[in-house]
């Protein structure tokens, strides 16, 4: 039987300006719910943005390339907010800083229900924030029992 994954624990971007970065995600990670350290490894400055759920850290990159969301790697982030509420909500608080996001909108072309912004940091990584919507909660509010049963 395999063994259950329960979340993300973290994840590591690296990025071309640490100082930028630090800036950038300075503004955006509290209105998530994230708080900040920061510890040196093997030589180099990390940043930590932490939640109860997991990590997200900047490390300096080695090289100075923009990053490119369709080159092998990472295409995009999302962060899963409660409702479009939520959403709204951190649209408001993003336009109120004066970081450039998306309107709230629908996508009826990701699922019925799927409202989001999107906004990229400053080395051209997408982000995005969405509701937490109905296929997603029955996925995570689906007992055990009934997965082992076939569903």
């Amino acid at each position: 039987m395999p063994v259950e994954t329960l979340g993300i624990d973290h994840i590591y971007l690296t990025v071309s300006d640490m100082d930028r970065s630090e800036r950038y995600y300075d503004q955006v990670m509290p209105l998530l719910g994230f708080w900040k350290s920061s510890s040196m490894i093997a030589g180099a400055l990390h940043l930590h943005y932490i939640n109860r759920h997991f990590g997200f850290t900047l490390r300096p990159a080695e090289t100075k390339a923009k990053h490119d969301s369709y080159a092998p790697g990472l295409h995009h982030f999302c962060f899963r907010l409660a409702d479009n509420a939520a959403v709204d909500r951190f649209y408001e608080e993003m336009t109120a800083q004066s970081i450039q996001v998306t309107e709230p909108a629908f996508y009826p072309e990701y699922a019925p229900d799927y409202y989001a912004v999107f906004f990229n940091d400053p080395d051209g990584i997408r982000l995005e924030a969405t509701n937490f919507r109905e296929e997603r909660k029955q996925r995570y509010y689906r007992s055990d029992a009934a997965r082992l049963d076939g569903e």
